[in-house]
């Protein structure tokens, strides 16, 4: 951990991490790879389960059928953490365990076999809490299934599972049930370049760090590496803080969220302020309520990639709303983004575009810079420009990318550098483009 770091008692939150001294904006604070991790079931074909890179083809492992890897490379690197879930996966062909237990899995396996003494970390698993306690009934049973799921999935491997835990496992963990709890509650989501979900991982320090729905610090990815960098120039002894949830969205639906997932309420400034919801709910509510309804649905549709549906539906209620609702409307700027993703997947190149755009202001106004959202966003519409021929308006909407992800992702990170080589090319068209004209 980085002498950047310390951990501290954070007043009314419990164990927190603060800064040791000054911090600039930009600066990485900690890298860390994983206790464990894995692909999400959803992108299982998609994704290597090694590297979380997204080839254009896959091997499959020839005994699980699940694994899936971008080469052999990949695939020996992968064997030793693979081998026994392959035995356990095997096991229960064809259904596929839920992401919470194949990751609780790979936790018993990396705890299990690691040797005594081991840690560097300034909060290790052991220590994260459960929260059984303040969970509902309803909750804890639902936990509970899953940690049936975890000895049924773990059968072949460890028989008798909680005999096991509890014979050479720290007593904070020693049944399926306080493991699962732990998992749901302290894992992270990771992330690919573009900010899409594509697995979860357990990074033991890293949770330590408290919730802020207008944080100092980031989370980007690099593979399952995970990346902390500060998001604005930070004193000595302040508190480091991220955010759990995605943030564009209702104090109310933040403050269930953070309940429902994370067991505390949220009494940070910004939810302490009603600032946002004259510019979120703004428009006539009965026009805005429509979109509000229909958004599930169409979640669904996306979730389906049934893109040629999704775009018929989102075009039609955009249209129809027409200057009864502003762009800003918080459920206009969700079905004008899942509009933009349709009609990249459907090749609608023109459409997009014109989604892109405009999105461009909400996202300023909305996620103040600098944030990997509004840069990556950025970077969409500049690529939808360069596609189409726009090289001097996508190197102005490059430019504006970088001047965020060279903060939130770094210099070195890949999505910067394939950010320079887009300004290298668009610079490239423009200088061809003038000098012709002479």
């Amino acid at each position: 951990m980085a002498p950047t770091l310390e951990r501290f008692v954070s007043p009314g939150k419990g164990n927190g991490l603060r800064a040791a001294g000054g911090i600039r904006r930009g600066q990485l604070l900690h890298s860390a790879e994983p206790l464990a991790s894995c692909v999400s079931n959803r992108l299982s074909g998609r994704v290597c389960h090694r590297c979380f890179t997204r080839p254009e083809t896959l091997s499959r492992c020839s005994q699980c059928k699940t694994a899936r890897y971008c080469n052999t490379t990949c695939q020996k690197q992968a064997w030793s953490g693979h081998k026994r879930e392959c035995k356990c996966l095997r096991s229960l062909l064809p259904r596929v365990p839920t992401d919470s237990v194949r990751l609780a899995a790979r936790i018993i396996f990396t705890l299990l076999s690691r040797s005594e003494g081991r840690s560097e970390e300034l909060y290790t698993f052991e220590e994260h809490e459960s929260h059984l306690n303040s969970m509902s009934e309803q909750k804890k049973q639902g936990l509970s299934q899953l940690a049936s799921m975890l000895e049924l999935y773990l059968q072949e491997e460890i028989p008798d599972l909680a005999q096991e835990m509890t014979s050479a496992l720290p007593s904070s963990c020693q049944t399926p049930l306080d493991l699962i709890a732990k998992v749901t509650c302290n894992c992270f989501t990771i992330s690919d370049a573009e900010l899409q979900e594509i697995g979860v991982g357990l990074y033991p320090s890293l949770s330590l760090l408290n919730h802020d729905c207008r944080p100092n610090c980031v989370m980007v990815f690099e593979g399952t590496k995970l990346q902390l960098r500060a998001v604005r120039d930070i004193n000595p002894k302040e508190e480091l803080t991220i955010s759990y949830i995605e943030t564009l969205s209702l104090t109310e639906d933040r403050q269930r969220q953070l309940d429902d997932q994370y067991h505390f309420t949220c009494h940070c400034q910004r939810c302490n302020s009603q600032d946002e919801y004259g510019f979120m709910l703004s428009g006539e509510e009965a026009t805005w309520r429509l979109l509000k309804e229909a958004l599930p649905k169409l979640e669904e549709q996306k979730a389906e990639s049934d893109w040629q549906a999704l775009l018929h539906r989102c075009s039609t209620l955009l249209s129809t709303t027409g200057c009864d609702v502003p762009d800003e409307n918080l459920f206009k700027l969700r079905m004008t983004d899942m509009a933009l993703d349709a009609s990249i997947h459907l090749g609608h190149w023109e459409e997009a575009l014109s989604y892109g755009q405009k999105t461009l202001p909400i996202y300023r106004r909305y996620y103040p810079d600098p944030h990997p959202v509004h840069g990556v966003q950025l970077m969409r519409v500049g690529k939808l420009h360069h596609y189409l021929g726009h090289a001097e308006a996508a190197l102005d909407t490059f430019k504006q990318a970088h001047e965020i992800i060279k903060l939130t992702h770094g210099c070195d990170h890949p999505l910067t550098t394939d950010l320079i080589m887009k300004m290298e090319e668009c610079r490239a068209e423009t200088d061809r483009k003038s000098s012709s004209c002479h």
